[in-house]
């Protein structure tokens, strides 16, 4: 199975530059995925696919403000680091642009010195470990000097900081917004709690490794990135009782599917369990508990794709993509949805 196996001609019109208002006016694709059937909803409509007794798992994580612009200790030479991974309180996994500047020992300087960086080592791929050094809340610090990190084919300035944010966000360290997410709006989940439907939220801290693209030839040699999860034992219970009873498992996007994938043993049992995944998912994947997916449109060639496939079946995908194309859908992070059912 090849990377190529997974392209499609995307007109760069149609991605997405700002988000939708209200936030579930957005389209909706409907793909069933045994007959690949396809409808043309309204994302609202999504209430109407729903059952009582389902569970949707939703990704409560929360985007922190994760790109700093500073100088050179030195050199005053402009710098630009990318947090990722928080490995402990004050060591971080970053990008950094340029990165040749960037050796162990040197020394950056953000916030006319609120805040000082200084490089442990460098890391697989080229990241660096840096460690900061501050007086004060770290958190309060990097909301003031840190920018969005929005999607580099997203070229406009966000002005709301809160619409690259689910209402439902909580627990901040994700590098990317599960973007899936992003439709809801408090009123739409209050409705589809009515209806009887369960949320179970999960925490998987989004890295920036979900939007690179595969590099080899041969999707079974690709290596995922890692990230961080964390399941409570009230939403394990609550994906138990809905597959118990013989109830859908819908997640809102591949950042939940990847987590409860990840956590489920092989009769697709949940437990409380928090830690680390670097799962990858792609056609010949057999989900242990993952019945339904909300999920964006996915750019071409990248793992997502694939995850979408694995699910739905290839043929069906690119053909949903290709009508999607030809319907002038939006794409990726603030574009419409798609509900493979």
């Amino acid at each position: 199975m090849n990377t190529s196996d997974f392209y499609y001609d995307l007109p760069q019109e149609l991605i997405a530059q700002e988000p939708i208002y209200p936030r579930d006016t957005s389209r909706l694709l409907v793909l069933h995925k045994e007959t690949g059937n396809i409808e043309h909803k309204t994302f609202r409509d999504i209430l109407n696919y729903l059952n009582p007794g389902d569970c949707l798992v939703l990704n409560n994580t929360r985007v922190i403000p994760a790109r700093l612009y500073g100088i050179k200790e030195g050199t005053q030479s402009s710098i630009e680091f990318l947090l990722l991974t928080r490995k402990s309180n004050d060591i971080w996994e970053v990008m950094l642009r340029p990165g040749k500047k960037a050796k162990p020992g040197s020394r950056f300087i953000f916030g006319g010195g609120e805040l000082v960086a200084e490089v442990m080592e460098i890391v697989e791929g080229g990241n660096r470990l840096v460690k900061f050094s501050y007086e004060g809340v770290f958190e309060n610090i990097l909301d003031r000097l840190g920018n969005m990190p929005l999607p580099p084919y997203i070229k406009k300035e966000l002005k709301d900081k809160e619409r690259y944010q689910t209402v439902y966000s909580k627990h901040e360290g994700s590098a990317a917004a599960p973007t899936a997410g992003l439709h809801f709006t408090d009123d739409l989940l209050e409705e589809i709690e009515k209806k009887g439907v369960k949320l179970a939220y999960i925490t998987l801290h989004v890295g920036l490794g979900t939007f690179r693209p595969v590099k080899v030839t041969n999707v079974e040699e690709h290596k995922m990135h890692s990230e961080y999860y964390d399941i409570s034992r009230e939403s394990a219970d609550m994906i138990n009782s809905s597959r118990e009873k013989g109830k859908r498992i819908i997640c809102v996007g591949t950042t939940s599917t990847r987590t409860i994938e990840s956590a489920a043993d092989a009769d697709g049992i949940i437990s409380e369990k928090k830690g680390w995944t670097d799962i990858f998912i792609y056609p010949g994947y057999k989900f242990k508990c993952t019945d339904a997916l909300i999920t964006n449109f996915h750019l071409p060639e990248s793992t997502l794709m694939m995850l979408v496939s694995a699910l739905a079946g290839k043929d069906k995908i690119m053909n949903a993509y290709e009508e999607a194309v030809n319907l002038k859908y939006r794409f990726f992070s603030f574009g419409d949805a798609m509900l493979i059912i």
